[in-house]
């Protein structure tokens, strides 16, 4: 999907959620995986991607969306297009009490700073969801976060 919208730079937080994502992109020759330590390098990076002529999709789980607030507002001041898919934690199932303050307040997170949030819940939707986020942010030159939600990736377990 990414691929479809010529990204080349793809900076990721790790998270289980996404680690198939994040292997494909890895593999893939034409687009570069960045490993991050916190989530607002990335949209940092993205804005430099941009400047520098390409592409780029950042991903995060959604207790790093916290982490982003401020740098979001790169986003709002420059009126870059960007996107981020975001698994999404502290919904369905969750075991960790700490997660569901910052899962309930992404997507206020993103709109308080004129990111347009979509939502997939379930794996038939997934595809056309990133596909619409994806057209409305380098087509539309908009900011696009698509929240992947708890319920769709799984809860985690705790082992003890």
């Amino acid at each position: 999907m990414l691929k479809e919208f010529d990204v080349r730079q793809v900076p990721y937080v790790p998270d289980g959620g996404l680690a198939e994502l994040i292997l494909a992109v890895q593999a893939e020759p034409s687009m570069r995986a960045i490993s991050l330590t916190t989530e607002e390098e990335g949209v940092a990076l993205s804005a430099g991607a941009w400047l520098g002529g390409q592409r780029s999709a950042l991903l995060m789980q959604s207790s790093g969306v916290g982490n982003c607030v401020n740098m979001l507002s790169l986003i709002k001041t420059c009126r870059f297009p960007f996107l981020s898919l975001v698994t999404m934690r502290g919904e369905w199932g969750e075991f960790n009490p700490w997660q569901v303050p910052m899962g309930q307040a992404t997507p206020a997170a993103f709109e308080m700073m004129d990111v347009q949030v979509l939502r997939a819940d379930h794996p038939e939707e997934v595809g056309a969801v990133v596909r619409a986020g994806a057209k409305t942010a380098y087509e539309g030159g908009s900011a696009v976060a698509v929240l992947l939600s708890q319920r769709l990736i799984g809860s985690k377990e705790f082992v003890k």
